[in-house]
């Protein structure tokens, strides 16, 4: 007899009853900025080294951000990728059930976002 605990059920909510429906994200979006970045390294002629160097980093420290399992990249690294190919970092916070952007509230003028672009040195 099938086990009917998942029927009608979305896949997040079967990967959050694991406790594991965090780890997968992460690893799914860096899996896609690490393909991002590497079409566009490709694209606009980018050897690894001349992208290290362009970044001002290591060349181990671009494998880590080529890598599509590791998620332990920090935001200056993603940020100084996107920079070199002229592109822009876009992170947003979502509304979990509907995938909509929350827009910050205007009256929120202490946030650091709200005064420096991502990787611009703060005040």
């Amino acid at each position: 007899m099938m086990d009917a605990t998942h029927v009608g059920s979305s896949f997040d909510d079967f990967l959050e009853e694991e406790g594991i429906l965090g780890g997968v994200s992460a690893i799914a979006l860096k899996r896609v900025l690490a393909w991002q970045i590497a079409q566009v390294m490709e694209n606009q002629g980018f050897s690894k080294a001349s992208m290290a160097d362009a970044m001002n980093t290591s060349r181990s420290a671009l494998d880590r951000l080529l890598d599509p399992e590791n998620v332990a990249i920090t935001l200056k690294t993603m940020d100084r990728a996107a920079a070199v190919l002229g592109k822009q970092l876009r992170i947003e916070l979502v509304d979990v059930d509907s995938n909509q952007i929350s827009p910050v509230p205007s009256s929120d003028q202490s946030s650091p976002a709200s005064k420096a672009p991502l990787g611009a040195p703060s005040a």
